[in-house]
Parts: C-alpha cells; sequence; structure tokens
C-alpha cells in the first residue's frame, strides 16, 4: 500500500508474494498421485493448461472485453468494437457517477435473487421517505432519517431492504454508504454478517480498500463470516490488486473458511486477466476440493477461451457444462455469441441470437443484449424487430443500448427518437443517460447538435460533470478543435470535487501526438498524472509518438517508464528504438 496516499498499487509481477501460490494453489502434480479423479476436472486441465503460454500476455490483454464484463451481463456495446485502451484506462476513472462494479453479481447480499426481492418489496416501502432519501443531498441524508424517526415513524427491514437494493442499482453508493452509517450509528437495524458485507464493499467502493479493511477489523467477531471477507476479496479481485487478493484469500483459508464457487469465481477473473498459470492452479484446487463449477464458473471459462481466440476450446467447455446437465443461461449465450462475431462465425452466432430469441417472453432482459449483439453484426432490419418487441415496457438500460445499436448503425434519427422516448417518460435522467447520443454526435462530427443537447442538460437542470466534460471533449476533437476539447478539459480539472474522466486526457493527448506537438503532449501527460491517475502503456505510447512525429529523440524515456512499473510490450518496445536514435537495444533490466 502507499503510505502517503493509502492507496494500493500493484506493478509488475517481480517480487509479488507468491504464499498464494505456495501454500494453496501449487497443485501441479495433483493429478499424477490423485485418485478418483473427476473426468471434469481432468477435462479442464486438458483443455486449460493451453491457455498457459499460447501467447503473450499483451497480445491476451488487448481482447476487446474488460475481465470482469461477464459479471455484468456481456451486452456488447461500443466497448467491444473499438480497441481495449478505454477498459484498461478506466480502471483507474473513479468519477463514479457511471462506474460499474460487475463483480456485485457474486455478491450474497446484493444478488440478482436479491434485486427480484426488491421489486417485490417496492409495494412496501413509504414512497414519502424513500424520495426524501433519494432527492436529499448526501451530507443531509442524516437529518432526512433522523427527522424520520422523529415523527413517531417505524424503520423495518423490509424498508431498508429495498432503499439498499435501489440506491445500489443506481450506483448510488455515497448515499447507500450514508445509510448503512447511520443505521449502525443510532442502532436501527440489528447487523447480520450480510449487512457488514454490504458496509465492507460500500467502503471499498466509496472509500477505497485500506478503509474497508479497517472497518472489517471493527466488525464483531461472532460476524466475522465468509461474505464478510469475500465482499473484500470481490474488490480487490476487481480493481486487479494480485497480490492483495491472495493475501486474504490465504487468511479466509487460515481462519478455517471453507473455498466456495464465489472465491474460485473471483479468483479464475483475477488470473484470467493476470495470470494465466494461476488460472489453472485455481481449477486444480477446486477438484481438490470438490467445488463443484457453478454456471458463472462456467461462463468465466467459456470467456476465457473466447478471449484467446481458441474457438474450438470454447465449444468444448460449453459441451463439458451440457454433459453435467447445465444448459448455458442468457449471459452465457451472449458470451458465446459474442466471440462468434468476434471470430467471424457469423453463422454460428446467428443461431445462438435465434436461440436467446426464444427467451424474449419469459426474460425481457434478453432484448437489450439481442439489440447489441445484432448491432455489431450490422443487422440494421433485426434491431429494429427486436427494438420494436422491447419498445412498450423498454426501461431506461434498454433505451441506452438501443440508442447506442442505431447510432452504431449511423441511424441518428432513430438513436434521437428513442432517446426523446426516454426523456419523456418523466424519469430524472442523468449525464450518463445523455453520454450516448452525445457520442454518437461526437463520432459522427454533429457539432451543433451535441451543444443544443447539453443545453438542453443544463435547462433541465441536471448537472453538468465528467460524463458530460469527456462527450463534450470528444465532440470537439471530431471537429478539429482540439485547443477548445483542451480548454474543457482545463476547467473541468479545476473542479474542486470533481475529476476529469481518464479517457478525456488520453483523447486530447492523442490529438496532440498525431501532431507532433510535443510541448501538450507532456503537458498533458503531466496533468494527468497530478489529478491522481496512474500512467499505462497507452499513455506511454501516446507520448513517445508525439516524439516519433516531432522527429525529435525522447531521451529518457526508458526510465520514466521503468520508475512507474510500466514495461513494454513489442509495440512499444519499437517505438522506444525508433525514438532514441542513440540506443541499439534496451536495458535488459526493462525488459525483463
Amino acid at each position: 500500500m502507499n503510505k502517503v496516499t493509502g492507496r494500493y498499487s500493484e506493478g509488475n509481477s517481480e517480487g509479488i508474494s507468491n504464499e498464494i501460490s505456495d501454500q494453496y494453489l501449487s497443485f501441479r502434480g495433483f493429478c499424477k498421485t490423485a485418485h478418483g479423479s473427476s473426468k471434469l476436472f481432468l477435462g479442464w486441465q486438458k483443455k486449460f493448461f493451453s491457455l498457459v503460454g499460447t501467447k503473450s500476455s499483451s497480445e491476451i490483454d488487448s481482447n476487446l472485453d474488460d475481465e470482469f464484463s461477464e459479471l455484468m451481463g456481456p451486452t456488447v456495446t461500443k466497448g467491444m468494437l473499438e480497441k481495449n485502451v478505454e477498459a484498461e484506462l478506466c480502471k483507474d476513472d473513479v468519477d463514479g457517477e457511471d462506474m460499474e462494479m460487475p463483480h456485485d453479481k457474486l455478491k450474497l447480499s446484493d444478488s440478482e435473487s436479491d434485486a427480484r426481492q426488491g421489486e417485490s418489496l417496492r409495494e412496501k416501502v413509504p414512497m414519502e421517505l424513500f424520495k426524501a432519501i433519494t432527492a436529499a443531498p448526501v451530507l443531509s441524508l442524516d437529518r432526512v432519517m433522523d427527522e424520520w424517526i422523529e415523527k413517531g415513524n417505524d424503520l423495518t427491514r423490509t424498508e431498508i431492504t429495498f432503499i439498499r437494493i435501489y440506491l445500489r442499482r443506481r450506483h448510488m453508493y455515497k448515499r447507500a454508504l450514508q445509510l448503512f452509517e447511520w443505521l449502525e450509528l443510532k442502532r436501527q437495524l440489528i447487523f447480520t454478517d450480510t449487512d457488514y458485507a454490504s458496509h465492507v464493499d460500500l467502503i471499498a467502493k466509496v472509500h477505497g480498500l485500506h478503509k474497508a479493511e479497517t472497518y472489517v477489523e471493527r466488525v464483531p467477531k461472532s460476524f466475522i463470516s465468509e461474505v464478510v471477507y469475500l465482499s473484500l476479496l470481490a474488490n480487490c479481485a476487481y480493481k486487479g490488486y494480485m497480490k492483495k487478493s491472495e493475501e486474504i484469500f490465504n487468511k479466509m483459508r487460515n481462519l478455517g473458511f471453507p473455498l466456495t464457487s464465489s472465491v474460485c469465481s473471483h479468483l479464475l477473473l483475477l488470473y484470467k486477466k493476470k495470470d494465466k498459470k494461476k488460472f489453472v492452479d485455481v481449477l486444480l484446487l477446486m477438484k481438490k476440493e470438490n467445488v463443484k463449477p457453478t454456471d458463472i464458473i462456467y461462463q468465466i471459462l467459456i470467456d476465457a477461451k473466447g478471449q484467446s481466440n481458441d474457438i474450438a476450446g470454447m465449444e468444448q467447455i460449453i459441451e463439458t457444462m451440457k454433459a453435467e446437465g447445465m444448459e448455458p443461461k442468457m449471459y452465457t449465450k451472449s458470451i458465446i455469441a459474442k466471440h462468434y462475431i468476434f471470430g467471424g462465425l457469423v453463422g454460428k452466432a446467428e443461431n445462438v441470437l435465434k436461440q436467446m430469441e426464444g427467451e424474449i417472453e419469459e426474460n425481457h432482459m434478453v432484448c437489450r443484449h439481442l439489440i447489441a449483439l445484432y448491432a455489431n453484426l450490422k443487422k440494421v432490419d433485426d434491431v429494429r424487430r427486436i427494438w420494436q418487441l422491447c419498445e412498450p415496457k423498454a426501461r431506461i438500460i434498454d433505451c441506452m443500448t438501443a440508442i447506442e445499436a442505431f447510432g452504431k448503425l449511423h441511424k441518428i434519427e432513430e438513436a434521437e427518437a428513442v432517446f426523446d422516448k426516454m426523456s419523456q417518460e418523466g424519469i430524472h435522467l442523468t449525464s450518463k443517460h445523455y453520454y450516448p447520443l452525445l457520442c454518437i454526435y461526437a463520432s459522427h462530427k454533429m457539432l451543433a447538435k451535441g451543444k443544443d443537447l447539453v443545453k438542453r442538460m443544463s435547462e433541465r437542470g441536471c448537472p453538468i460533470r465528467p460524463l458530460t466534460w469527456d462527450g463534450l471533449i470528444r465532440l470537439h476533437i471530431k471537429a478539429g478543435e482540439v485547443e477548445k476539447a483542451d480548454t474543457i478539459l482545463q476547467k473541468g480539472a479545476q473542479h474542486t470535487y470533481l475529476k476529469p474522466k481518464v479517457t478525456s486526457y488520453v483523447a486530447v493527448m492523442e490529438e496532440y501526438a498525431k501532431r507532433g506537438d510535443v510541448h501538450d503532449t507532456e503537458k498533458i501527460f503531466y496533468k494527468m498524472r497530478q489529478a491522481g491517475y496512474v500512467c499505462r502503456i497507452h499513455q506511454f505510447q501516446c507520448l513517445i509518438q508525439a516524439y516519433i512525429n516531432a522527429k525529435a529523440p525522447c531521451y529518457g524515456i526508458a526510465d520514466r517508464m521503468k520508475a512507474d512499473n510500466v514495461f513494454p510490450n513489442r509495440v512499444l518496445e519499437n517505438m522506444l528504438l525508433q525514438s532514441d536514435p542513440f540506443k541499439k537495444t534496451l536495458p535488459p533490466d526493462l525488459l525483463n
């Protein structure tokens, strides 16, 4: 942990603790000595050892999905058609107004079953309290709750459960955390282990992992159960902190908690991105301790094979899953279709989509996945057809998916029509609801319409925040007004409580680099670091490209990268050699 900032960071793998591997995951020879080994796990070994060493980590990391996207439901949105650069950069983006936490799908207290329960609780919650909580400024939430109790009203667990579910679904984590803190302080709720787990999760989201760990130390020992540490592990794994995740895992083992499928799911997600060898070790550990694979685990394995472009291996896993009596569910089918699409297997993708269409009547959520997937296949008529089925019962997320899909297909008027429908429903829209249409205007160089949309936002009382700044920056960049985009970025950086998205900095930086403007590229690079963002490979690529385009030597860049624990892939290695005419080879310690 950084003692100055209180934030965790992970650099290169050298020096990272091997505790988890040595103590619990070193079962490479297990398959030779175990008796009565599961046929399923032997199959996994054969299929997944091929993941190790088949490609360089940089090649695997360049896949189109963020490593945790499968748990959000793998809607194929704009990020899947672009490089993984934005997904990688956004890991450091802590704006909060539009952040998704994919690992929530694995939480016990905030799972899909809780969400379904929330729907049935809606009628039981006093709307006066509900509206007061959602409308009150965050700093005034304590006063709202105090006034509710002072009026003689009760506050039941049923009401608290629904409010918690509602706030979390809308990513209003600060408000949800303050509610939990008030409940604990005023003793208005007898906390269970799942309540403590939810509290830990909210602290990690709002204040970071160090604060969450500190809170865990204060939880009464009688309530320290697996779910409390699972909440901590989930957040560490989501952030990609491998060493810290392993420490938490080892602590769970030392406390005697059983190995569960939920723990394995988080480890698999972590190692799918960070360390393919340990990915296989988790499977071997599951075999040793007889942990049966769940739908989520199969989903991760299928996606891992798809990301490594091993379609045949992916299909073998699907067959293994079916042989174990589990049919792929909607999310898993979306993943399968996604990999078929990007693998160029259009016929197979369409077969999966037809199967998904058969589930529309039972599960309305299928529509938005179909809309996004058909958009990636450039099937305009199918997108329109599914949207017509979805439209009568469309929720905001369905509308946003349709807006992105029509924008991707260059059907601007249809995207605008969906947006108008969404805005006329009487629902209070935030900046994230305007963002897809703003991005469409930016990509199509429609500067006037983009400015008009932001004006409409302001007139409707919608705060202009980092998402909107990002859209405006992209809008001006596409219109060739890079200096104007830079001005918006600098004004956003002066905000007291918010900061521009990391992708906003990178977008401006890329444009200056294309021009060979070394001074301004270095300026944005410095401002990005000043804002607290970690510099990654792509930022250094932009910086070096500016020097290359300016035909200027880039002195000391290798040392700067080494200081930031950034180690070059093949592309960056070539750029480094190209930018420094005085060196024929890179220093050995940088290449290690």
